[in-house]
């Protein structure tokens, strides 16, 4: 196993990402990361601020001879998505991510990478570092917690950023230039139970496991149409508990409200009278649920492995208002953009499911390119889940980026990728959220492009990027900034 990244082409990149991977950076957590970023613009001459919402922002003057092109900002988010395998021992509060060569990819062992956006802060560090790229005015932001809800992007202030065009290096095809984004809503509903019926002995325990699925990014990759593992849990569930006579003492599925969740465990009690049945139906839905995603889904496993048996359980209506509820609720596309074909319009990810201190809570986030079908899929929801009893709260609304075909910098950006590689970029919108939308409102003639390099399943720890297409990615950013448009 290759763990020296530090030394790929080109190193001016990769030496600053693998910096990064020793600084921890969850969301929320970003202090050694932003401490990097401030000690490296110190160590450069460089002059940095940061703003109340903990964004950094670094200028570099144009070299000599460029002084008359229009400021850039170059753009990525700090953090990173904590995402592990459950037989993974991790902490992303305090380690480091273990990352290493394997083929024309680096990846990380059991974890996420965090090439998402470790890759993109990198590259800006690269440029600012170097005495050989040609570029105006630069303005490189570092933008904090965007992975939970934007929080930089949202905290940026009006006259922070002097500059005209915005680079955002955080989208993950090669090849590819983003001129748009959907928007996105949180979801979030409470169910509060009671402590429920004592367990009797006529009850055996178990432990319910949904574990193998691929997740991912639920922007990028929900039109896969990956396996929702809170969505099998509910649909067994549903169909087993007045049959067997289960008990649901605790449930725990999938993670960050922007992953497709992988994994879901639920602790159960079954009547001993049925139990030969259940763990039958257990190894059905096993094979039935592979079958459904052959082709999609190569892993799944569904397993009930004993445990010692809850003296409580959830009260049994509380218990079925949840089941109901995650059963109901849509997942997924919800439609497809007819402007532009291939792309998703609307999607919902049903991303955490948990009982704790005596509720559920079930998360959910939305993206829409269009208003009002993100708010009809939020009122769809609502509905559903306040049937079921439950408290509805609807937050961290923003709006999509919509494209700019006449934008000069999309311009510079065709021609520049043509005369580098002999075609045409791909131009196309994203159904994720980039901090373009956000960024857009407080610059609303700010002129932006979103790009990056091949970066495979994200927010996974699967997450690998390629190595190849990391050298391009750079090399097609320094050309764009030696070209970039004049005052």
């Amino acid at each position: 196993m290759n763990k020296n990244i530090a030394e790929l082409a080109p190193v001016a990149v990769w030496k600053h990402f693998a910096g990064l991977t020793q600084c921890p950076r969850p969301s929320h957590n970003e202090e050694a990361a932003r401490n990097y970023v401030i000690e490296f613009a110190k160590a450069q001459g460089l002059d940095y601020i940061v703003d109340e919402a903990l964004n950094i922002l670094v200028r570099k003057p144009a070299t000599p001879g460029m002084e008359d092109r229009k400021t850039i900002v170059l753009q990525a988010h700090v953090d990173m998505v904590p995402q592990k395998n459950s037989d993974k021992e991790f902490n992303f509060d305090t380690d480091a991510i273990e990352a290493y060569v394997d083929g024309d990819w680096v990846t990380a062992d059991g974890t996420t990478l965090g090439a998402d956006n470790g890759i993109g802060l990198a590259a800006i560090m690269a440029v600012l570092e170097s005495k050989d790229i040609k570029h105006g005015p630069i303005e490189a932001l570092f933008t904090a917690t965007e992975e939970t809800g934007m929080d930089g992007a949202f905290g940026l202030k009006p006259g922070m950023l002097k500059g005209e065009i915005l680079l955002n290096l955080d989208s993950e095809t090669e090849g590819e230039l983003y001129v748009g984004c959907a928007g996105g809503l949180d979801f979030n509903a409470t169910i509060k139970y009671g402590k429920g019926r004592i367990v009797t002995k006529d009850f055996s325990g178990y432990r319910l496991e949904i574990k193998g699925l691929k997740g991912g990014h639920s922007g990028m990759e929900i039109i896969l149409q990956r396996a929702n593992s809170n969505k099998l849990m509910a649909r067994f569930l549903k169909n087993f508990s007045d049959k067997f006579g289960i008990l649901l003492c605790d449930i725990d599925g999938g993670g960050l409200r922007n992953a497709i969740p992988r994994e879901a465990f639920a602790t159960v009690a079954v009547l001993k009278q049925y139990e030969k049945k259940f763990l039958a139906a257990v190894k059905r839905y096993e094979k039935l649920y592979q079958e459904e995603y052959k082709g999609v889904e190569e892993s799944i496993s569904f397993k009930a492995v004993p445990v010692k048996c809850p003296t409580r359980c959830i009260d049994i209506f509380d218990t079925q208002d949840l089941i109901d509820a995650v059963v109901g609720c849509p997942n997924g596309i919800a439609r497809m953009s007819t402007a532009m074909p291939g792309l998703v319009q609307t999607s919902t990810n049903l991303a955490r499911v948990v009982s704790q201190n005596g509720k559920f809570t079930v998360m959910c986030l939305l993206r829409s390119s269009v208003r009002s079908e993100k708010e009809d899929l939020a009122l769809q929801m609502k509905t559903i889940f306040e049937m079921a009893g439950a408290t509805v709260k609807l937050s961290g609304s923003y709006d999509g980026w919509n494209p700019n075909p006449d934008s000069p910098i999309l311009h510079t950006m065709k021609e520049g990728y043509k005369a580098l590689y002999g075609k045409e970029p791909a131009v196309m919108a994203i159904h994720a959220g980039l901090e373009c939308g956000i960024i857009g409102g407080v610059y609303p003639k700010m002129d932006m492009i979103s790009f990056g390099p091949t970066i495979c399943y994200p927010h996974s720890p699967d997450e690998k990027v390629n190595i190849a297409s990391v050298g391009k990615f750079y090399d097609y950013l320094c050309y764009t900034l030696e070209h970039a448009p004049l005052k």
